[in-house]
């Protein structure tokens, strides 16, 4: 199977716009981590878990099958970064001590995926499987217009443009194996105070968007813009990111 690249085209939007995760949700992934030698974080993007780990690892391992969004990623002396699918690798066996995987788990072939991850783990390394569903623009008020303006775009101008896989999203990872010893869940929240400008560029890094701007030659977060102006205000709001993770012992 040939490895999905839905992120080359927009690489400076992802890199600028995509959020990043608390400090929270890496104290909670190394405290599974036995050993801090080597760690390999899988569909690396613009490097941003990479650059994290490597401030606690002797070495980290970065991949992605996009060579675009690897020629923008964090650069620290410690990272070395390579062209690789998920599901084979250049590694050895026994490779790594921890292995990461952020909101990229679903374009996965997981099954071999896994595989893979069996061959290069150190025995009782740590697998750290995360993501992140629909951001909330009101929080506090779920049932809000923005949030329901929002879901309204997110289902129905959008919801056919997005890859099946979506769905591995909005259930949390919940229907994909995870067939590995002391698995535990968990959940975070990222909060950002955002403009509407930087809300909408974010939107512009979705895949869907950019499919359906693929197919229809126009932009259909400027019309969502429109009808958020009025109920977002002049001012920048908080947003929330709900973070679900799995994590267990190779």
């Amino acid at each position: 199977m040939i490895p999905l690249d839905r992120f080359s085209g927009h690489a400076d939007l992802y890199a600028q716009y995509r959020i990043d995760y608390p400090t929270e949700l890496y104290d909670f992934v190394l405290s599974f981590t036995r050993n801090r030698q080597r760690a390999w974080d899988c569909a690396t993007g613009n490097g941003q878990v990479a650059g994290i780990l490597a401030d606690v690892f002797e070495q980290v391992e970065a991949t992605d099958i996009s060579e675009t969004q690897l020629d923008r990623a964090t650069q620290k002396p410690n990272i070395h970064y390579q062209l690789s699918s998920a599901e084979q690798t250049p590694f050895a066996d026994a490779s790594f001590d921890l292995i990461t995987v952020a909101q990229a788990l679903h374009w996965f072939d997981i099954e071999a995926f896994h595989r893979e991850v069996r061959r290069v783990a150190q025995p009782g390394a740590t697998l750290a499987e995360w993501g992140y569903g629909l951001v909330q623009l009101d929080p506090a008020n779920p049932s809000s217009e923005l949030d329901l303006v929002l879901r309204d775009f997110y289902r129905n101008r959008i919801g056919p443009y997005w890859d099946p896989q979506r769905k591995f999203i909005d259930n949390a990872y919940a229907t994909l194996p995870f067939p590995f010893a002391d698995a535990q869940r968990a959940e975070f929240t990222v909060q950002r105070t955002w403009s509407l400008e930087r809300f909408l560029n974010y939107l512009r890094t979705w895949s869907a968007v950019r499919q359906y701007i693929h197919e229809n030659k126009a932009d259909p977060v400027n019309e969502l813009g429109e009808e958020l102006e009025p109920l977002w205000g002049a001012d920048e709001r908080d947003v929330q990111f709900p973070v679900f993770m799995r994590i267990g012992y190779v």
